[in-house]
């Protein structure tokens, strides 16, 4: 059947709407004139003659009126409005597209002729709804029953599918139907669908898909090599011939993804993506560089590297040409073989090349220049001046030296400077002359080095040294202070127990006990510093010990000073000793409080540090491993940076004479150190201070302790109290006393003696083998020093262990046990008594380790 014959057998569009009529008007007019007509009849003639006049006269007037509204058009009768609804109709009815209108029961009202013909359908009878007009396979099925969906959900959706044998034709077609409701004040539902057929639409996609395929295809084995880059450095393109030679494979390429540092080795992907420019402009450089292949191979290459940049100065992916420059590549171009030598050499030297003008103005680089001075000189590094890239301060010096290369000089020292930019970064300079032709711009070489792991290593290597040799000083002035105290300690209990409080002498003697034992604090604190105290360490959730520190630091703040904790979840276990834990994080909040004069707010966090987070911190003293974390930040004052490196060294202070000894900090420095952690300083002048300190997560479960005879004294001077409270200070057996400093043996001899010991006295540990050696009497116990000239205490364990002695020992010393335990042989235990000690300290260590 021919198409015009299709066309009139299927006739015009349809439609089932009801047109609304004017007739209902036209009777209420009648109906209205009517009662009027009546109305009048009823009056009185004399009110009737006033009426009638006054009647037609309103009418007449209401005629005029809307015969001027017409004439001006302000008012349409009713063939304007079917024309308004015919016009709008016709629209629709002619419409390239199918029309379908539906009532909210799924009743069709309307359908135009194109959606008749996109159907098939052959008439009025024949119409169907766009869910039973197009089935197929299940994706159409589903796009329908989507729409169908959306339709009754008074919804808008879009669906697109494909049907292999669509009617009329019956040949493969592809639809696009929509859906949306139609929104009206009556609500009556309706919802119309558009239908259109995009197979021409579709070929044209399909033809250009194709001619991009054949153009990327001819990219792709074109006889040089291509890829694109983004600016951070990944891939976006590489063409076959590329990845031929690098012996990429595409397939894999494509899931798994290459970066410019994977084919490009050193700093050449430093050279290519640090490129900067103008904005709105485009760059093209030439590079003669060398890329690596997958088997690790290199290949002289030249690229032609085109970047355009963004309004912003963004700069967008890279258009990169890629020219083999090896045996059998193409050297078109008239280069030499040795200039080729010569560029591969310059681009990968490890060290940053760059010639000058006489001006100091950069003229050219290589690869590991731009990588050193990508920061420094925003990634644009020709025509800029090499004095641009160092601060300030080193600018003279550095131009000093380039005038000495401009003038000829050979024998130019080299000079390191500081470079511009975050972070504090360094580099050491040479300067070389250079012979130069009438055209030639370079009137000197400069090579550089980066320094700046070089220098920072020295500065916490002498830092190190220094805190070290002050340990070592303050450790050793401890040891033999102690010895001094410890017989003051004892002068004072011996002096004490003869004395009654009424005695005259008795305030003298007590005052002497407290001022040693406030010299016992400070010896401990020295200790702290040179990591030779005692420590108690015990596992521990830091986020428990904060709770139950936070009520004494809001004391010590006061009213001024706002205290906020902020526990970290989930913290990981520690080993640490409570006292000293908790003496470190008063100190650093009392520092805090100080530096907040006029007030202020002290946050102390906790919260668990990862190896992969210590390890960006890139902090030499701080080794990547998981951390427990303890931050203590003011808003204060903050510290100076000229002050910043002096803030642990003992006695040093910047508060005013009396207020404070300068040991506060290097106390807590002391004890972090001791216990396997590091302490970390930030700082901004006046904006306040973070003390970070880092404490090694405790992954395996705590070893035993080893027997300990007594703790070590408090900050008041007196030991803490045992489990079990001595009050019978009286006691017999045998004692090896062991001890180099004179005085001190001699009273404590006598004070175990006066308790109903029988002590043996020897001035060293060759002289308390003498006497086991003799054996004239057992020994119950030996009690001795630790550093001691010719055998100290260890060496005398162990001797006294190969003559099968078995008796127990008690060690004294100043420094920490865990300074000597290491020396010891495994599983041999001993009890430990720090000095000084009192009395009391010494008379409980001995009897409670004497053999029952």
């Amino acid at each position: 059947m021919a198409e015009g014959e299709e066309a009139a057998a299927r006739g015009a569009a349809v439609d089932r709407s009801e047109r609304p009529s004017g007739i209902f008007w036209v009777l209420v007019l009648a109906g209205m004139l009517i009662l009027v007509a009546i109305g009048v009849a009823l009056l009185p003639y004399d009110w009737g003659k006033i009426a009638s006049p006054v009647i037609l006269a309103v009418f007449a007037v209401a005629g005029v009126i809307a015969m001027f509204a017409w004439a001006m058009g302000i008012a349409h009768f009713g063939q304007s409005s079917i024309a308004r609804n015919d016009l709008t109709k016709l629209i629709a009815d002619d419409s390239p597209e199918g029309i379908l209108v539906t009532n909210k029961d799924g009743r069709i009202i309307y359908a135009n002729e194109a959606y008749l013909a996109l159907t098939g359908a052959m008439g009025e009878q024949d119409i169907r709804t766009v869910e039973r007009a197009f089935t197929g396979d299940p994706d159409v099925s589903e796009a329908t029953y989507r729409l169908a969906q959306a339709a009754r959900a008074g919804q808008r959706l879009a669906e697109e599918f494909r049907i292999a044998s669509a009617p009329p034709a019956g040949t493969a077609s592809w639809y696009r139907v929509r859906v949306r409701p139609i929104e009206r004040p009556s609500g009556a539902g309706e919802t119309v669908w558009t239908v259109a057929d995009i197979t021409r639409e579709r070929e044209r996609q399909e033809n250009v898909f194709q001619e991009l395929q054949h153009a990327i295809d001819y990219l792709d084995h074109a006889p040089a090599g291509f890829f694109s880059a983004d600016p951070s450095g990944e891939i976006v393109y590489l063409n076959a011939t590329l990845a031929g030679w690098l012996d990429y494979d595409l397939a894999q390429f494509g899931t798994g993804g290459l970066t410019l540092a994977d084919i490009a080795p050193g700093n050449a992907g430093a050279l290519v993506v640090t490129q900067a420019s103008e904005p709105g402009s485009v760059r093209t450089e030439i590079f003669d560089i060398d890329l690596r292949r997958r088997n690790g191979t290199i290949m002289p290459v030249r690229l032609f590297h085109k970047i355009a940049f963004a309004a912003d100065g963004q700069p967008g992916p890279s258009r990169t040409l890629v020219i083999y420059r090896g045996p059998g590549g193409d050297v078109s171009e008239g280069l030499r073989a040795a200039e080729v030598r010569f560029a591969r050499f310059f681009n990968n030297s490890p060290l940053a090349i760059a010639t000058i003008d006489e001006n100091a103005r950069i003229v050219r680089t290589n690869a590991a220049f731009m990588r050193l001075f990508k920061e420094s000189l925003n990634g644009d590094a020709p025509g800029h001046s090499l004095l641009e890239a160092v601060i300030e301060r080193d600018r003279e010096g550095l131009s000093k030296l380039t005038r000495l290369a401009m003038a000829g000089r050979g024998d130019i020292e080299p000079a390191e400077a500081s470079l511009v930019g975050q972070g504090s970064r360094s580099a050491r300079f040479w300067f070389a002359p250079v012979d130069r032709g009438e055209n030639e711009k370079e009137a000197a070489i400069v090579y550089m080095i980066d320094t700046t792991e070089q220098r920072t290593l020295q500065e916490q290597f002498t830092q190190s040294q220094k805190m070290n040799a002050v340990g070592q000083l303050a450790g050793g002035v401890a040891h033999d202070f102690n010895n001094v105290l410890g017989v003051i300690m004892l002068a004072a209990d011996s002096l004490l127990g003869s004395h009654k409080p009424g005695d005259p002498a008795f305030q003298d003697i007590m005052a002497i006990k407290s001022n040693a034992n406030r010299a016992a604090n400070l010896v401990r604190q020295l200790l702290a510093f040179s990591r030779r105290q005692t420590l108690r360490p015990q596992v521990l959730n830091l986020n428990d010990a904060m709770s139950d520190l936070s009520m004494l630091l809001r004391r010590l703040l006061g009213e001024k000073v706002a205290l906020e904790v902020v526990h970290g979840r989930d913290l990981w276990p520690v080993k640490v000793d409570v006292n000293q834990f908790e003496q470190v994080v008063m100190n650093l909040t009392v520092n805090a409080r100080d530096a907040m004069a006029d007030g202020g707010k002290v946050i102390i966090r906790t919260r668990n540090v990862p190896i992969s987070e210590a390890s960006a911190l890139d902090r030499s003293e701080l080794p990547p491993a998981d951390y427990v974390t303890v931050e203590v930040e003011d808003n204060g004052s903050g510290i100076p940076p000229a002050v910043l490196d002096k803030i642990f060294e003992p006695f040093f202070t910047t508060k005013d004479v009396g207020k404070g000894t300068g040991l506060g900090l290097s106390t807590v420095y002391g004890i972090v150190k001791q216990t396997g952690g590091s302490i970390l300083v930030h700082s901004v002048e006046g904006k306040g201070t973070i003390f970070q300190i880092f404490l090694p997560r405790l992954v395996e479960p705590a070893k035993a302790a080893i027997v300990e005879a007594e703790s070590a004294p408090d900050q008041a001077g007196s030991a803490p109290a045992k489990a079990k409270e001595m009050t019978d200070l009286t006691g017999r057996g045998r004692i090896l006393l062991v001890e180099d400093e004179e005085a001190l043996r001699a009273l404590s001899a006598r004070t175990l003696a006066a308790r109903g010991f029988e002590v043996i006295e020897a001035g060293s540990g060759i002289e308390a083998l003498q006497i086991i050696d003799e054996g004239e009497s057992e020994i119950d116990l030996v009690v001795s020093d630790v550093v001691m000239p010719e055998m100290d205490g260890p060496t005398l364990l162990k001797e006294m262990r190969k003559r099968q002695s078995k008796t127990r020992i008690i060690f004294v010393s100043g420094y920490a046990e865990e300074a000597f335990a290491k020396n010891m042989p495994e599983g041999e235990e001993f009890a430990f008594l720090p000095k000084p000690f009192s009395m009391k300290q010494l008379v409980e260590a001995v009897k409670s380790n004497m053999k029952p």
